[in-house]
């Protein structure tokens, strides 16, 4: 499984038998890999012959068939949740169980497994189906039959288990020949043609699924529909704890973990609400650089102040400015390790450029977090958070028609291509201070290597916290055997090239 998550439903499967061809029943199994999903679908796939893979089970990965379920593509009328009976209810059974009460599937069967291995203890089974019962009421799960099996030898799938006389409800397939059928299963599709209206902020619950974190601020890519915007997350609100139910204070999500958020895209799309139809609710959530899926989301409803803030048009713009100054109004955004040279050469650049009578502005990250950001820490959703607020200053800088100069280390690459976004592709130069990490720490003007390397400053960047290489950066400027005065020079050069000065 991709990423190594245990959320994702394992497999999604027709059921025909009384259904008939016009009304399939589908359901899907949840659990982890040795609770036995694989050995009951094989089970119930050789002995009934009255079930049919599914496609998409055949096509994609199991968090392909999550984000299908969640987007509408394919409607779960039942889930079938394992549980290991020599294990009982887990972590990951509650995470399974609110992921499908969020997702809207009403009909669960609890599928206490491996009753053999227990020997076909009822005490057992009647324990975990309490606890299960208490938990499922405070998600709102009502409709919940529980079953004890042995997918392995056929108890209680097909026939009644003799082995287990103390049980009198139904086997599996009885269960799913009786289940209803959602019949306006294409109703999302019709709805979708008529949204209830266009926004570009929601709240929404996020199910994280990548091993990198998702920090707030930082920039991806959203789906909802047929239509693909840039979005970030605003407002992490909270997180939950799937075994207590509380909602926990965060400022980035892990992998598997499930939260509210609010987000904003870069221009308005037509939306519903999840409850209400979940083509037009769903949507996913694509890893700008490795386009990557990295979650999905569910919209409780569009904020109000989306309607309410509208973008001031004055007769001044960027191109008056830039006229009046007589110059390019751009952004040279120095990146790389502490100690690289990039403070130092952006001074004297700005120095040039003052002597050249250009109109110029320095932000540096010193001295930014004196003020503006002395709020923030240097985890790494403070450094994107510190990076985001960056980029809207410059972007405020530019359309007053300056030369803007940042000196941050801007370690991550995502924050760079979102700096590059919110400025402009147009009025953004990212210029690569490239220095060997060994060359930076023999310099360690500040001392802040020697503090990193004896343990006193955590999540230092080359130390315990990563650089990400600009990819394809403007301008590379290597400090190694080169003096500051000789970098500045090769900017300078490169910005008359450019035709900015």
């Amino acid at each position: 499984m991709a990423h190594g998550s245990d959320l994702i439903p394992g497999n999604t499967v027709k059921y025909l038998k009384q259904h008939g061809p016009q009304q399939v029943l589908r359901f899907t199994t949840c659990g982890s890999a040795d609770d036995g999903q694989a050995t009951l679908l094989a089970r119930l796939l050789s002995d009934s012959r009255v079930l049919f893979d599914d496609p998409l089970a055949d096509t994609f990965e199991r968090e392909q068939l999550l984000l299908n379920m969640v987007t509408g593509a394919a409607t779960v009328d039942v889930a079938v949740i394992l549980i290991d009976a020599r294990k009982g209810i887990l972590t990951q059974t509650r995470r399974h169980s609110f992921l499908v009460s969020l997702i809207g599937i009403k009909q669960i069967v609890l599928a206490v497994n491996k009753m053999d291995l227990v020997n076909f203890d009822q005490d057992t089974f009647d324990s975990i189906e309490a606890e299960y019962r208490d938990f499922a009421v405070q998600i709102c799960l009502q409709d919940i039959t529980a079953i004890p099996l042995s997918a392995l030898d056929g108890d209680n799938m097909i026939s009644r288990s003799e082995r287990m006389p103390w049980y009198q409800g139904h086997t599996l397939t009885d269960y799913l020949e009786t289940c209803e059928v959602d019949v306006s299963r294409g109703n999302d599709m019709s709805a979708a043609d008529s949204p209830s209206g266009e926004a570009d902020q929601f709240e929404c619950h996020i199910v994280w699924m990548a091993d990198q974190p998702m920090f707030v601020g930082r920039a991806y890519r959203l789906k909802i529909g047929a239509q693909l915007v840039n979005m970030n997350i605003t407002a992490l609100k909270h997180k939950l704890n799937v075994n207590t139910l509380e909602h926990v204070a965060a400022t980035e999500l892990a992998l598997n973990e499930i939260a509210v958020c609010n987000i904003s895209l870069d221009r308005p799309v037509a939306f519903e609400a999840y409850d209400s139809n979940r083509e037009m609710g769903g949507f996913i959530l694509i890893d700008r650089l490795t386009e990557q899926t990295v979650g999905v989301g569910m919209i409780h409803f569009a904020l109000r102040r989306s309607q309410n803030i509208h973008q001031q048009h004055f007769d001044v713009d960027i191109a008056a400015r830039a006229a009046q100054k007589g110059q390019s109004p751009v952004v040279l955004w120095f990146t790389g390790l502490s100690g690289a040279g990039k403070s130092t050469i952006a001074n004297l650049v700005e120095r040039q450029l003052f002597a050249l009578g250009r109109h110029s502005y320095l932000l540096d990250g010193d001295n930014v977090r004196h003020g503006l950001n002395r709020d923030l820490d240097f985890t790494d959703a403070d450094r994107v958070e510190n990076i985001r607020r960056v980029s809207e200053v410059a972007r405020l800088m530019i359309d007053s028609g300056l030369i803007v100069l940042t000196a941050f280390i801007s370690p991550f690459r995502a924050e760079r291509i979102r700096a590059k976004q919110t400025i402009g592709p147009d009025h953004f130069y990212e210029i690569y201070i490239d220095t060997p990490l060994a060359v930076a720490e023999q310099r360690d003007v500040k001392g802040l290597y020697k503090k990193a390397r004896s343990g006193q400053l955590k999540n230092f960047t080359g130390i315990d916290s990563p650089y990400e290489i600009p990819i394809k950066p403007e301008l590379v400027v290597s400090t190694e055997s080169e003096t500051p005065e000789q970098s500045a020079a090769q900017v300078i050069e490169f910005l008359k090239k450019e035709g900015i000065i």
